[in-house]
């Protein structure tokens, strides 16, 4: 066993309070794309740029565009959990993790069998009429064309955060307490450049911080221990 996944192994066995804290290379080995890589959503060539089309003035100002680029982009209904979200939802069931807190929006995490996860930019599978508040599942969005709408003739915007929104204070007073009580923390899949999320992890207080991501991570976190490579692939040897 390689010495970093002996460590890792070794500091999990000894925590009995672990919160795992993830971003979009969680779910790249399950197949949906991330932003920042090589061949992530953002080196690819589209009419405006990614960041655009997911802000919050696109879609309101470019509705029908926004949808368009929404469901073949960030639709992914046939991925399936990978390792680690498998790995971390038997922590869960073995009263070893506390909470995942996930900038992900795929609902990974819960189709693993993962109960406390705590969405920081929502989901797509929740969606809600903008009029007169009706909720409606993501086939409903998936399966339209043009602007989605309700019966009442409202558009339906799916319950994810874009860019320019603020993020739900419930769900991150909920992520900060998890963190502030940790014994381990795992930040796995992502590059801690979004802010406020990648500001969380400030609040360890800790000694077991791991770092686990493939490439650079973003901001230097003072992490215990740091592999680079895929977390699905990292996980599947413990």
């Amino acid at each position: 066993m390689d010495e970093k996944i002996k460590q890792l192994k070794e500091m999990v066995d000894s925590s009995h309070h672990i919160v795992f804290f993830g971003g979009a290379g969680v779910s790249t080995e399950s197949g949906i794309k991330d932003f920042r890589s090589v061949d992530g959503l953002y080196s690819q060539k589209f009419a405006y740029p990614p960041e655009t089309m997911l802000s919050h003035t696109f879609y309101v100002q470019h509705k029908e565009a926004f949808f368009d680029f929404y469901r073949h982009q960030m639709l992914a209904l046939d991925a399936k959990p990978n390792a680690a979200h498998l790995k971390l939802a038997q922590w869960e069931r073995e009263g070893k993790l506390k909470a995942v807190i996930t900038q992900n929006i795929d609902g990974l995490h819960q189709a693993a069998g993962s109960r406390e996860v705590l969405e920081l930019h929502g989901s797509v599978w929740r969606n809600y009429c903008e009029c007169c508040h009706a909720f409606y599942g993501v086939e409903t969005v998936a399966q339209s064309r043009g602007i989605p709408r309700c019966k009442c003739g409202g558009a339906i915007k799916p319950d994810v955060v874009l860019y320019e929104e603020g993020l739900d204070e419930k769900v991150m007073d909920q992520a900060l307490h998890y963190i502030r009580q940790a014994d381990m923390l795992i930040i796995g899949g992502t590059s801690l450049v979004v802010y406020p999320a990648a500001g969380l992890v400030r609040y360890y207080r800790g000694h077991k911080l791991v770092v686990i991501n493939k490439g650079q991570t973003g901001a230097n976190v003072g992490a215990d221990l740091v592999i680079d490579g895929p977390i699905g692939e990292v996980f599947s040897q413990l």
